[in-house]
């Protein structure tokens, strides 16, 4: 069969536009900020609850709306508590009855990550959860940046099928472990995604693209919203946390840098 010269020529600028693509995932903790993220451009979401607390497994009642409400991809956090990332076998048959929650609910992916009291991958509860995850879309996530070797830890979750990693490189941010990012990333050559997140702005981003050459990234896009102040003096916790919601201009901004 003879193949047009002018087709094999389109093809090949359809796989290096596609290539070039960079996708924009956005942490959500809310029906709004989902809503918003999703008005604004990003690619794909990540749900959660308690995005300050660095979130948490969301509830049932917001799985179900974000389903019902949102088509494009979303990935569910699965993190039954705060603190760090060393699980009991009860908390990690937690995290499996919540993947096979997501799973059956017909969500994308999940996102996990689970230590060992030594802060190397604890492969064991590692290949539960992924047994549990079946078909879905799996990133581990920045439990990876308490790791102090890397590059092994990179080897071991390729091993595994896992489709992408979360991490500042170990550092406060992603522009502060931009030298390691970009380490990983040359070490991965494609065979997973290595996905930088954490104080990640549209400012800041092209620098960052400029550095890693990374083709997924990670940010909240969050603004502060106003709230009403009681006179009373009674408080629920010593220190109020200030509520924040998907800014959909900044989505926007930071998906315009991606496409620039």
């Amino acid at each position: 069969m003879q193949v047009n010269s002018g087709c094999i020529s389109r093809i090949w600028q359809i796989n290096y536009i596609q290539r070039l693509m960079k996708k924009l995932e956005i942490a959500c903790h809310s029906l709004a900020s989902a809503l918003a993220a999703q008005e604004g451009g990003a690619d794909r979401i990540e749900l959660c609850m308690a995005l300050t607390t660095g979130g948490l497994t969301p509830g049932p009642g917001l799985l179900e709306l974000v389903k019902e409400k949102i088509n494009i991809p979303v990935h569910i956090l699965i993190r039954p508590r705060i603190g760090d990332f060393a699980y009991t076998s009860l908390e990690v048959d937690t995290m499996v009855k919540s993947i096979g929650l997501v799973r059956k609910l017909g969500f994308a992916g999940v996102v996990v990550g689970c230590l060992t009291q030594n802060h190397t991958l604890d492969l064991w509860n590692l290949d539960r959860m992924l047994e549990a995850a079946g078909e879905l879309d799996v990133t581990f996530h920045r439990a990876f940046d308490f790791i102090e070797d890397k590059s092994q830890a990179l080897e071991d979750l390729i091993e595994r099928g896992v489709s992408r990693v979360l991490t500042s490189g170990g550092a406060a941010s992603a522009h502060g472990g931009a030298a390691v990012l970009m380490s990983l990333i040359e070490q991965a050559a494609g065979r997973i995604v290595v996905m930088p997140g954490a104080g990640i702005n549209a400012q800041n981003l092209p620098q960052l693209i400029e550095q890693t050459k990374a083709t997924e990234y990670h940010a909240s896009a969050k603004k502060e919203i106003p709230q009403t102040h009681s006179t009373s003096e009674f408080k629920l916790t010593e220190v109020e946390s200030h509520r924040y919601e998907t800014d959909v201009e900044e989505v926007g901004r930071l998906k315009d840098v991606l496409n620039g």
